[in-house]
């Protein structure tokens, strides 16, 4: 079974989280970084995702010391850490503590998806610096019940604020002995499904293998949720494709859809003359994710490029930045469970969970 346990939470002090906290490092583009390093001298990206001069690793490893020197940043006592965000009415509640690192292959910690490539030299450059987790990978619990031992009302409430999105993000901090161990007891009783930072997951694993001396390197920051439907918000990751041509597209995906057919459910076809139905043609259990891979394996060589929201997707394609594009469904918790008591992954970029948890929300050392 999984490991799970309460760390000694590093966190901010006096200041309005809103200020201080900002998205995943890996959503944030140039012009945002530089907006939220300029809105307060103290935010995450600072630290989290440094740029420029010779040594930025070491740059951010020195402000993080710095910070903690001048009480910027706290130490709390070994706790756990409750946290809620809410967006259009819909709350997902979980709890922030330290996930124990297990082999791949070894363990109840299993991965969601298989991951595209990614440099990963970035975060564990800043691992070997920092000695920090500075953000945290999101995990699925498969502990029935889980949710029902967060209890708000027991917290110490440490924030509440609004981000430039409109989601409500809440903080508290658990430090009673046998609260934490009711929680630790049922997250340590179930497999955990790594849902959001696979990358951040793997980099933690290579530097527990350099540097195993470290008391807290076996181990990584982890927000950790109930795998249930009333604490998780699925969305689609679309597909958008250059250098094919319609025709060859409509011959690879007519072996597994029917174009225009029927009632438009959210798979479709969009190309530069409009947007076409598809229905798949056998009702089975498969993902939509698996069933387009096969058909989009069938096409010449091409380009692939993963697109969430359908607004987006759409101004893609009608601005001549991919050929064509297809819309996928969610993927429903019911599916996502299924593949995790597998033990099977599913294809890369199926899922966008949403809301994102903010980085800065709560820091864990390794020493």
């Amino acid at each position: 079974m999984p490991r799970f346990r309460a760390f000694p939470g590093i966190r901010y002090g006096a200041v309005d989280l809103a200020q201080v906290t900002a998205p995943p490092y890996d959503v944030i583009d140039d012009a945002e970084r530089d907006a939220l390093m300029r809105r307060h001298p103290h935010n995450v990206v600072h630290i989290d995702l440094p740029r420029g001069g010779p040594h930025p690793y070491a740059d951010a490893a020195a402000a993080f010391a710095v910070w903690r020197r001048d009480g910027v940043l706290l130490t709390d006592e070994a706790s756990l850490y409750l946290y809620r965000m809410t967006a259009n009415g819909e709350a997902t509640l979980g709890v922030i503590g330290a996930l124990g690192i297990e082999e791949p292959g070894h363990g109840d910690v299993l991965p969601h998806e298989h991951t595209t490539p990614k440099a990963k030299s970035d975060r564990l450059d800043l691992l070997r610096a920092t000695h920090a987790n500075l953000s945290a990978v999101w995990g699925l619990s498969l502990a029935a019940g889980l949710s029902k031992l967060l209890d708000l009302e027991s917290a110490l409430l440490l924030g509440r604020w609004t981000d430039d999105d409109g989601v409500e993000h809440e903080l508290w901090r658990i430090h009673d002995a046998d609260t934490i161990a009711r929680i630790v007891e049922s997250a340590s009783s179930a497999p955990v499904v790594i849902a959001d930072g696979h990358h951040r997951y793997e980099t933690c694993l290579a530097f527990s293998r350099e540097r195993a001396e470290l008391s807290g390197a076996d181990a990584t920051l982890c927000f950790l949720v109930e795998l249930a439907p009333d604490q998780l918000t699925v969305k689609p990751i679309h597909r958008l494709l250059r250098g094919v041509t319609i025709g060859d597209l409509e011959t690879a995906l007519d072996r597994d859809y029917e174009l225009d057919g029927g009632d438009d459910s959210g798979l479709a076809l969009l190309t530069p003359q409009g947007r076409r139905a598809l229905r798949r043609r056998r009702d089975d259990d498969e993902i939509d994710p698996v069933v387009l891979d096969r058909a989009l394996a069938l096409l010449p060589p091409h380009e692939l490029i993963y697109q969430h929201g359908s607004e987006n997707v759409e101004r893609a394609v009608r601005e001549g930045a991919a050929d064509a594009a297809v819309l996928l469904r969610p993927v429903t918790v019911e599916q996502i469970t299924r593949y995790a008591n597998a033990r099977d992954r599913m294809p890369p970029k199926s899922t966008f969970f949403w809301p994102k948890p903010r980085s800065g929300t709560v820091f864990r050392s390794l020493d």
